[in-house]
């Protein structure tokens, strides 16, 4: 297991037991996530991406290497889940401040 920060860490547990309400914790109020080419911001819309992105597919995250990138802690890892091509390697870009996630990038 590599070292997390707590937000990630929590956000990357609680999609191992496919808690979209857990992962949802993690994130700051007005979060932005942009996944797919779609952007998705605050809670209400974070949670219905996490239900129809990650829940829906069962696609769980497996990081393997963690980084620092100009302010954002960029990790990458293998998804698994119930989607065509899987398991695929993404990169998440996280955007931290006050120990919630304010931005999450996500590419292949």
């Amino acid at each position: 297991m590599i070292d997390l920060p707590k937000p990630i860490a929590d956000y990357v547990d609680a999609n191992a037991r496919l808690d979209a309400g857990g992962m949802l914790k993690s994130f700051a109020t007005d979060a932005v996530v942009k996944d797919e080419g779609g952007t998705h911001q605050g809670h209400a819309e974070i949670l219905t991406w996490l239900k129809s992105a990650t829940i829906a597919s069962e696609a769980i995250f497996t990081p393997d290497t963690v980084r620092d990138e100009e302010g954002r802690c960029v990790v990458s890892g293998l998804t698994s889940g119930n989607f065509k091509g899987s398991p695929l390697r993404f990169t998440f870009q996280f955007t931290i401040e006050n120990d919630l996630i304010t931005a999450l990038e996500i590419s292949l």
